[in-house]
């Protein structure tokens, strides 16, 4: 698969591969029908910016009939998560705590979100136990 990151696809891509995540998989037709709520795409632009997305390894596809059915290669949580790293490799050199620290300082939490944070914090250290 290309190293490419979520965040380095154009805007009908992204469009696209968030259609067949949301599907499971999908044809052309159906990712066209999906983005024709928003705006009218011809059949053919939808159709390049699947196989766009195939050969950068974002897609893969079977034949059914006449038909190919499009299925992603990776999940919503795999290249969120390829593009949180690259995000903290390049903004804060790798370091999470300098990243959290900046987030803390920057953010407006509430007790709900700060509740949480403390969940997640005490289930890491659980984690850590032997």
């Amino acid at each position: 698969m290309s190293g490419k990151l979520l965040d380095d696809l154009g805007d009908l891509q992204r469009a696209v591969i968030e259609v067949v995540w949301e599907l499971g998989e999908a044809s052309v037709h159906q990712v066209r029908k999906q983005l024709g709520r928003k705006k009218k795409l011809a059949y053919t632009t939808v159709l390049t910016a699947m196989q766009k997305l195939e050969k950068a390894g974002w897609l893969r596809h079977r034949a059914e009939g006449k038909v190919y059915v499009y299925a992603p290669t990776r999940s919503r949580e795999e290249a969120g998560a390829s593009s949180v790293r690259q995000f903290l490799e390049r903004m804060f050199d790798g370091d999470a705590l300098l990243m959290f620290q900046h987030l803390m300082r920057t953010s407006k939490l509430g007790d709900k979100e700060l509740q949480e944070l403390r969940k997640m914090i005490d289930e890491k250290r659980k984690e850590r136990k032997p």
